[in-house]
C-alpha cells in the first residue's frame, strides 16, 4: 500500500505581538531594529510550550490508529523525559504506541517526516513538530522568532500527497548553535551563511531530489523553505532554477519563524490550496539540509483540514505590551507579591495514578443513573452507587460557562485569572481555568472548548504539570 500524507493540522498561539512594539522598546539602544518592525509574531502564552502546541495541532488529525508518534522540536520542555509520550497520552493514543523525540536541528521536523514516509511499517505514523524558541532581548531573532506547531498523519488509504523524491545532506556547516544548558542561540555572519551555506548546500540537494523523480525545477508549483535571512528562499529557488512565483509565503509577517515546525507549517499551508498533480518541494536547512518532493493526488480536492493554517493565522489577537514577552520567557522579574511565593512541588505518584483523568481529561459516567462526574470518585455523586464508572472523555465535548470570576488578587502569570463552573453538554460540571479571553471578556453561556496547557511550573525542580483548560470557541476556526 502506498504510504503518504493522509491528514494534517496546525496550531499557532493566539497572541500576536506587534513587532513595532518590540522595536519601540529598544529604540534607545538598538534603533536599527525599527527596520524589522513590520507585522507581528506569534507569542506562546506563559502556559504554552512545544508539547501543548503539538497536542493542539494533533487534535486536528484523526490518528487514533497510529502505531507510532515522532515529536520534533529544538526547544522541548524536557531534555530527559520523552516529550512524545506526553503528546501521545494527551491525544489519547494507545499505550503500546511507539514514541520518539527528534531534536538538535531546525530540520528535525522534516527529518521526522521523511523517516515516517520511508518507513515500511504498515501502521500509520503521527509526525508532529512544535517550537517556541526564546531569543535574547534586543536581538534580530527576537523580532523574527514565532511559535507554532504542525501535525501530519502518514499512512495508506486516502493519500492527499505522496513523496516522489527526497535528498538529505549532512554537513558540519555551523550557521548557528546553542550549547547544552544555554538558553539562547548564537548566530554566525549572515553573508557567509547565505553564500557558503544555503546557496551551495540546498540547491545541490534539490537537484538530487528532482533527478530522483525525473522532474525539472520548472515543474515545481510550490517551493517551501524557511529562513531568517531576507529573501533567502527566492535566492535558493533562483539558484536551483525554480520560478520566483513558485516560492511559497514564508508566513513570517503573520506569525514569525516557528523553528523545527516551520517547514511543516508551510507545507500544511500550501496543501490547503494545492491542486491535484501539483508538485511541492520542501527544504529545511541546519547542519546540512533535507529536501522532500511531493505530488498532490486527486484526493486533495476533497480534503478539508479540521485545523488549518489559514484559520490559525486569522484567529490572532494583537498585543502591544512588549513586557509580556519578557515575562513569559522569564526575562523580567516582576514583583508579584506574597501570593506568588507558594511551592509547586508535584506529587508524581498521584499524577501517575490519575494519568487517564489528567492527561486525556476522562470523566466517569454512572451505569445506573447516567450522571457524569469529574474527577472520578469511588461512588456516584448523584445516586451513590459503587459500580465502576464508564470512562468518558471531556476534551472534545461542547461546553458553556455556567458561572465565572475574573480574579485580580490571586497570583497569576497573565492576570486576571479567569475561572468558573463549566457546564458540558453531556451533563458534567467542572470548575476550570478559562484562558485566552479577549478584552471584551466573557459571559454566562459563552461556548467553550478544551485546550491542553501547562497547569503550573515548579521553579525549583523545573517540572511542568499539564492539564486541560477552557477557552472561548471563537478562535482557530472552531
Amino acid at each position: 500500500m502506498e504510504r503518504g500524507i493522509t491528514a494534517f493540522g496546525a496550531y499557532i498561539p493566539r497572541i500576536r505581538l506587534e513587532r513595532a512594539a518590540i522595536a519601540a522598546a529598544h529604540s534607545w539602544s538598538f534603533p536599527a531594529l525599527r527596520g524589522l518592525g513590520k507585522g507581528s509574531r506569534a507569542l506562546a502564552s506563559w502556559d504554552e510550550d512545544a508539547v501543548t502546541m503539538a497536542v493542539e495541532a494533533t487534535r486536528g488529525v484523526d490518528a487514533a490508529d497510529a502505531g507510532s508518534i515522532l515529536f520534533a522540536s529544538t526547544n522541548p520542555p524536557f531534555a530527559d523525559l520523552q516529550n512524545a509520550t506526553l503528546v501521545a497520552a494527551a491525544v489519547g493514543l494507545a499505550g503500546d504506541v511507539a514514541t520518539a523525540d527528534l531534536a538538535g536541528s531546525l530540520r528535525a521536523g522534516t527529518s521526522a517526516l521523511l523517516n515516517a514516509l520511508r518507513s515500511r511499517d504498515e501502521t500509520p505514523t503521527l509526525v508532529v513538530a512544535g517550537d517556541a524558541r526564546p531569543a535574547k532581548p534586543g536581538s534580530a531573532q527576537e523580532m523574527h522568532y514565532g511559535a507554532g506547531a504542525a501535525a501530519f498523519r502518514i499512512g495508506g488509504g486516502d493519500v492527499i500527497a505522496r513523496l516522489i523524491g527526497h535528498a538529505s545532506r549532512a554537513e558540519p556547516f555551523v550557521d548557528h548553535f546553542r550549547a547544552t544548558g544555554e538558553k539562547f542561540d548564537y548566530y554566525w555572519e549572515e553573508r557567509w551563511v547565505r553564500d557558503e551555506g544555503y546557496l551551495k548546500i540546498v540547491p545541490a540537494a534539490i537537484k538530487t531530489a528532482l533527478d530522483q523523480a525525473g522532474l525539472a525545477a520548472t515543474d515545481i508549483a510550490h517551493f517551501c523553505m524557511p529562513g531568517l535571512l531576507p529573501g533567502i528562499a527566492v535566492a535558493v529557488g533562483r539558484k536551483a532554477g525554480i520560478a520566483a512565483e513558485a516560492v511559497a509565503d514564508g508566513l513570517a509577517g503573520q506569525c514569525g519563524d516557528t523553528g523545527a515546525a516551520h517547514p511543516l507549517l508551510m507545507l500544511a499551508s500550501v496543501l490547503e490550496r494545492a491542486k491535484p498533480g501539483e508538485r511541492i518541494l520542501v527544504a529545511s536547512f541546519g547542519a546540512g539540509c533535507d529536501v522532500l518532493l511531493f505530488e498532490a493526488t486527486e484526493a486533495i480536492a476533497d480534503y478539508q483540514p479540521r485545523r488549518s493554517v489559514a484559520d490559525a493565522l486569522a484567529s490572532g489577537r494583537s498585543e502591544s505590551h512588549y513586557t509580556k514577552l519578557l515575562s513569559f520567557h522569564g526575562e523580567l522579574g516582576l514583583d508579584w507579591g506574597m501570593r506568588s511565593e507558594g511551592g509547586e512541588k508535584i506529587a508524581l505518584t498521584q499524577q501517575y495514578r490519575a494519568r487517564e483523568q489528567l492527561a486525556t481529561f476522562v470523566a466517569g459516567e454512572c451505569g445506573r443513573c447516567g450522571a457524569v462526574q469529574f474527577p472520578q470518585l469511588a461512588s456516584c455523586v448523584n445516586c451513590g452507587a459503587f459500580d465502576p464508572l464508564r470512562p468518558l472523555s471531556l476534551r472534545d465535548e461542547p461546553a458553556r460557562i455556567a458561572t465565572y470570576t475574573a480574579d485580580w488578587l490571586q497570583y497569576y502569570p497573565a492576570p486576571p485569572l479567569y475561572f468558573g463552573l463549566v457546564q458540558f453538554d453531556n451533563g458534567a460540571r467542572v470548575m476550570m481555568e478559562i484562558v485566552d479571553v479577549d478584552a471584551g471578556g466573557i459571559d454566562v453561556g459563552t461556548p467553550l472548548r478544551m485546550v491542553y496547557r501547562v497547569k503550573s511550573k515548579d521553579p525549583e525542580r523545573h517540572f511542568h504539570r499539564y492539564f486541560w483548560k477552557a477557552t472561548p470557541v471563537a478562535r482557530q476556526g472552531d
